[in-house]
C-alpha cells in the first residue's frame, strides 16, 4: 500500500482517515476538494484540476493517499495506484455526520479549503447545492457504483478494502500500529 485512494459518500470521515492514514504510513497526503474547488463555489476546469493532481502525485516520492471521489478523475488518480479503501458507512451516519459538520462549519464561519473562500452556511444547507442535499443524493448511487468498480476487470489491479463501519475504520487505523511499515 504506497499509492492509495480513500473514497466513499460526502461525511464518511474521508479526510480525517486520509490524513491520519497519510501519517502512519508516511506518504503525502493529496485532498482533491482543495485542487477542485475555486472562490464562490466555482470548479476548476478539468485540464487544470487534473494537472494539479498530477503535480501532486509526482511531489509524493515515497507514495501517496488521495482523499476524495472525482469520478472523472479516475483516469489520472488511477493511473498508478495499487489500493482504494472505500469508507461505506450507513446512510443514517453519514446524514447524522453531514448535519453536524454543517452547522459547526456555518456557526465558526470558516473557508472549506486554504485556497479559496468556499464556507458552509445554514442557508446553503437547505439549498439545492448542500452538501447535506448532496449526500442524500448520492450515498445509494455511489456504493452502486463502488460495488460495480470493485467486480470490473478493468480494476482488478486494485486492492479494494471496504470498511463499513466506524469500528471498522477505527480497527483499521489502530492495526497498522501494530507492526512497523517501511516505505
Amino acid at each position: 500500500m504506497k499509492k492509495i485512494n480513500v473514497v466513499g459518500t460526502s461525511a464518511t470521515g474521508k479526510s480525517t482517515f486520509s490524513k491520519a492514514l497519510a501519517e502512519k504510513l508516511g506518504l503525502h497526503y493529496i485532498e482533491l476538494d482543495i485542487l477542485f474547488w475555486l472562490d464562490d463555489w466555482q470548479e476548476c476546469p478539468d485540464e487544470i484540476f487534473f494537472a494539479r493532481i498530477e503535480a501532486e502525485m509526482a511531489k509524493a516520492k515515497n507514495g501517496y493517499v488521495i482523499d476524495g471521489n472525482y469520478t472523472r478523475a479516475i483516469p489520472v488518480k488511477w493511473a498508478e495506484i495499487d489500493t482504494v479503501i472505500w469508507l461505506d458507512l450507513p446512510f443514517p451516519i453519514n446524514l447524522y455526520r453531514s448535519i453536524k459538520r454543517t452547522v459547526s462549519r456555518s456557526k465558526s464561519k470558516q473557508d472549506l479549503w486554504p485556497n479559496s473562500n468556499n464556507q458552509d452556511s445554514l442557508w446553503r444547507m437547505f439549498g439545492p447545492n448542500s452538501m447535506v442535499w448532496w449526500m442524500i443524493k448520492t450515498h445509494k448511487k455511489n456504493r452502486n457504483k463502488y460495488l460495480k468498480m470493485m467486480s470490473a476487470p478493468e480494476y482488478q489491479y486494485i486492492q479494494w478494502i471496504r470498511l463499513k463501519t466506524p469500528k471498522e475504520v477505527e480497527q483499521f487505523l489502530a492495526q497498522l500500529d501494530s507492526y512497523e511499515y517501511v516505505v
